[in-house]
């Protein structure tokens, strides 16, 4: 019997190893999420495999659980993903490390060892440095949001994933809300983009082209409101040609201690700032492109839909009132020169493009033409300022780095809920053609 039981262990563990552990063709590397899981069925999976037994004193299946214990509340959205990843990894290391004359000619233990070399190449680990313990409730941290929700999950007292939400502001301006709904709208002078019982942002924009309804962004504030011993209220506020890496009270940062439960990160002198709040999860983008700024925001679905009643005009929550938006509704740009331009000559309605120059510009620095392709091709066309193909690239790469939904990242203008222009084709170019059409002939 045992003899006739070797050969089936043998194919099941090299049928594993074959799916999930091929040693050393690269540079294929998959995704935290997608390599967890491969080292999932390496090291549980194969356990149940035919009549295989796992020896006693092999103990790489409590490397694996530990392993799983950490790092299956993390997510690669929110910052401090790839440190708190090392140090699981580090962990992992370790344990595998210290049962390894045990696991000596084990399949499951040389696949496990293989995948972590793997992972730590990956996120660049290094294989030096601090590791995580195995009981959550050891590193604890109040002041981080994402420590917090981890030991809830942890704990069995919140069932629930951890979201997040994306809110983008650009161009004349357009709005991509929490809900991934994207407007074009006037709301000239200070509105809210969010006020709920952590984060106040404020911003106030301005005409950009006489005799036009599109306005920009000239000016952002944020409040970083109180937050037990984690950060006093922080105020910061930017203009156009003063974005300052610090708070209005000169602080960089807040919070006690080395690891600042708040800090703003200058990227590029008096052009790009991040701001980083630990506490709440949330990262804040702003830059100034040109004469104007932009604004993104990622932030926990949980404490951005935290708000009163009288709080609830918040445009990255609700979008613009209707009354303020000068699209079709559905976000598309297509729709809107007829609103948005001026009722002259071609020649002063698009200062320096035509509606193919335009066209070419844009598609230089973003090839997709969805939404923010759009946008770049309207923006030139009431403006005729080339700093507003910048501002549409860069919200597109904020959404990439912040957004937590890969598939969610590009949106695409829909034509399913009829057609305004009579016939034509809401495509970017057949669309802004004919609405052309409409407006000027």
């Amino acid at each position: 019997m045992g003899l006739r039981a070797a050969p089936s262990c043998a194919a099941a563990a090299a049928s594993a190893a074959a799916a999930g552990a091929e040693p050393r063709r690269r540079p294929r590397l998959c995704p935290p999420p997608l390599a967890l899981l491969l080292l999932l069925l390496l090291s549980l999976g194969l356990l149940h495999a035919g009549d295989c037994q796992q020896p006693a004193q092999c103990r790489i299946q409590k490397c694996t659980t530990d392993f799983v214990s950490l790092t299956s509340h993390l997510n690669s959205a929110i910052d401090g993903f790839d440190s708190e990843f090392c140090k699981a990894l580090r962990a992992y290391a370790g344990c595998t490390q210290r049962t390894s004359k045990a696991c000596r000619g084990n399949l499951v233990y040389h696949s496990a060892v293989l995948g972590i070399s793997d992972l730590m190449s990956q996120r660049n680990c290094s294989k030096d440095g601090p590791t995580s313990s195995t009981n959550p409730e050891v590193t604890h941290d109040p002041c981080n949001y994402h420590s917090q929700a981890g030991a809830r999950e942890h704990r069995g007292g919140d069932q629930n994933p951890l979201n997040y939400l994306f809110c983008g502001l650009f161009g004349d301006p357009h709005l991509r809300t929490f809900k991934d709904h994207f407007q074009t709208c006037k709301v000239e002078g200070a509105w809210p983009l969010i006020d709920n019982n952590y984060l106040s942002v404020q911003v106030t924009n301005v005409p950009v082209v006489p005799g036009s309804s599109a306005t920009a962004t000239n000016k952002i504030t944020i409040i970083f409101k109180a937050h037990r011993e984690c950060t006093d209220q922080k105020v910061y506020q930017a203009v156009t040609d003063d974005l300052p890496a610090a708070f209005v009270d000169g602080s960089t940062s807040g919070g006690d201690g080395d690891a600042k439960s708040l800090r703003i990160v200058e990227r590029e002198s008096g052009r790009y700032v991040e701001m980083h709040a630990r506490y709440i999860g949330t990262t804040v983008f702003v830059r100034q492109l040109g004469r104007y700024l932009t604004l993104a925001i990622r932030m926990p679905e949980d404490l951005a839909m935290s708000y009163e009643e009288s709080q609830d005009l918040q445009l990255c929550v609700n979008g613009c009132p209707l009354s303020e938006r000068i699209d079709d509704g559905q976000g598309q740009v297509s729709a809107i020169l007829g609103h948005a331009l001026p009722r002259t000559s071609l020649a002063q309605a698009w200062p320096g493009y035509t509606l193919e120059t335009a066209n070419a510009h844009c598609h230089e620095k973003m090839p997709v033409k969805d939404i923010y392709f759009q946008s770049c091709v309207f923006d030139l066309l009431t403006t005729g300022d080339a700093n507003f193909t910048v501002a549409a690239h860069s919200a597109l790469e904020d959404v990439e780095a912040l957004h937590p939904r890969k598939e969610r990242w590009h949106i695409f203008p829909s034509s399913g809920h009829g057609d305004p222009l009579g016939g034509c084709s809401l495509s970017v170019g057949l669309g802004l053609t004919c609405l052309i059409l409409s407006v000027f002939l």
